[in-house]
């Protein structure tokens, strides 16, 4: 059994690279087919940003499109978690902790620009800033580890309603019929990165497939380095590198592959803030038990913790762009660095706080 469940990691991995493959050079074989940008077939931070820019949540224009990369992995862990009798309504613990720490993540992977999926997608095409912003994710995941041991943990969730739990599955299918019935409701690129995607067909079945396996699977980014530091369980770990082996395989195999630290797509070169963007993405991803991919599927299985999660990272993503936190190909900004700043100051705080006191007459 445990050798079956790594097969299936391993191969959500593997199949996780050739999906990312096809939404961006993939596309591009067919005559007349657009493609998502360079390195981001799949970007949970990033993607959401978009998305919050498409409900019109910021102004940023070049950052605006509903994407359902987004939509198709929430509801194909929705859809799978009910064939498997899996789909349980939990809630309830520490919510607006969790709706910080959504936000205060969303902030650090827009510093870095991009989320741990991407990080791992922009290292196999070559870009060495995302090497270096691995030291930071590694660093965060690994002071997370000292916490869960020191006893962190928030409030046991509690068994809620159906409907509570349908609620996210539900507004992820109101936004889809926005998104091709009704698009002009919805905020549009015309030309960045927002303006660059594949067909939403392509796109949602993509996601779909991806969404449904990861929901099997339980992959984790974070999770993958998480147990490997606990409890030395290399397990989820030979998930994530599948989707760098197969995604590196196939950058190479199509001459995407491009060494360096310059000159690469949707990306800065300043070390520093890498580091520090991906230690806030680590560390919330372990207080909040799983990095913002993982948040989408288990919101999708009912979690209305995760649901509220994900709430807050798209508010943080508004939040971010409206304030001038994110980042560009340029580089990071001046309040970008402050809020990197304060991000882990926030996280510090919420974990220190949440630490259970030993009963000091326990054996």
């Amino acid at each position: 059994m445990k050798n079956k469940n790594l097969v299936i990691i391993i191969l959500t991995g593997a199949l996780f690279a050739i999906a990312a493959w096809v939404l961006t050079f993939g596309m591009t074989l067919i005559p007349g087919a657009t493609s998502n940008p360079g390195n981001m077939g799949f970007c949970i931070a990033c993607f959401l940003r978009d998305t919050a820019g498409a409900y019109k949540m910021h102004t940023a224009g070049v950052v605006q499109y509903l994407r359902p990369e987004i939509i198709g992995l929430i509801l194909g862990a929705f859809v799978l978690s009910l064939a498997k009798k899996e789909f349980k309504p939990r809630g309830g613990s520490a919510p607006m902790a969790r709706f910080l720490l959504g936000m205060t993540v969303m902030v650090g992977a827009l510093v870095f620009l991009g989320c741990p999926l991407r990080m791992v997608l922009r290292m196999a095409a070559g870009d060495l800033n995302a090497w270096v912003g691995l030291i930071g994710f590694i660093l965060g995941v690994f002071v997370g580890t000292l916490f869960l041991k020191k006893g962190f943990a928030f409030p046991r969730s509690e068994e809620q309603s159906l409907v509570e739990g349908l609620i996210f599955p539900i507004t992820q299918i109101v936004g889809f019929v926005l998104l091709v019935a009704f698009p002009a409701v919805l905020a549009f690129s015309t030309e960045g990165p927002g303006a660059a995607h594949a067909p939403i067909l392509v796109s949602l079945g993509a996601a779909l497939i991806v969404g449904a396996l990861a929901q099997h699977s339980r992959l984790c980014q974070a999770g993958s380095i998480k147990h490997v530091f606990l409890s030395k369980n290399f397990d989820m770990f030979w998930g994530g590198l599948a989707i760098f082996v197969v995604a590196l395989i196939l950058n190479l195999v199509s001459g995407t592959f491009k060494l360096g630290f310059v000159d690469q797509p949707i990306a800065h070169t300043e070390w520093i803030w890498n580091i520090v963007g991906l230690f806030i993405v680590g560390l919330g991803s372990v207080l909040l038990g799983g990095c913002p991919m993982r948040q989408l599927i288990l919101a999708g299985s009912g979690n209305t913790d995760s649901a509220i999660t994900v709430v807050g990272m798209i508010v943080g993503a508004a939040f971010a762009h409206n304030l001038g936190l994110a980042s560009s190909a340029k580089g990071t900004t001046p309040a970008g660095r402050i809020a990197a700043i304060a991000g882990v100051i926030i996280m510090l705080v919420i974990a220190f706080t949440h630490l259970k006191k030993k009963d000091a007459k326990a054996k």
